[in-house]
């Protein structure tokens, strides 16, 4: 005997499958994670940490929300994803002089050291991915990011200049 509890249509998952942007985006996103943290392991840095480094390489150091923002996370996320950073000696959070309230990030020495060690292993990485990828595709690819971001609700405009690094 049949169920009275009324499902969703198999044809309909079928259809989300074939279709959703955000899976397919999710998947993609895991495959180059998991590519760039192969690249980036003899260095002792992951994607996620290799992308905070470089977000604080900057003339002047960032105030925590600022970081937030440019990496689309929220203050105790990166909070969490700075500890070890800070813990290896790769950067440290000082208060801002001008406002005791608010935390800076700088890199240290090490950090800066690490990142610039690093760097190369990115560009190859990254070379790959365009050179598989194509120049159409790579340009339509970054024109979609910048539309996602735009999106309501969606990371931060990359282009303001205080998310500038």
């Amino acid at each position: 005997m049949r169920s009275s509890i009324p499902t969703v249509p198999f044809q309909t998952t079928l259809h989300v499958r074939d279709h959703c942007l955000c899976l397919y985006v999710q998947r993609a996103a895991r495959v180059l994670a998991r590519r760039f943290d192969e690249a980036l392991r003899p260095h002792g840095l992951t994607n996620e940490q290799f992308s905070l480094l470089m977000s604080l390489n900057r003339p002047e150091p960032p105030v925590i929300g600022a970081v937030a923002k440019l990496l689309g996370t929220d203050r105790t996320t990166l909070t969490a994803a700075l500890k070890p950073l800070v813990r290896e000696g790769l950067a440290v959070v000082t208060p801002d002089p001008d406002d005791k309230r608010a935390r800076r990030i700088s890199l240290t020495a090490a950090g800066h050291a690490r990142l610039l060690a690093a760097l190369p292993v990115w560009h190859a990485q990254h070379g790959a991915l365009e050179a598989m990828l194509g120049d159409p595709d790579a340009q339509t690819l970054r024109a979609g990011r910048e539309t996602l971001a735009a999106w309501p609700g969606g990371a931060p405009d990359q282009k303001q200049p205080e998310d500038t690094p």
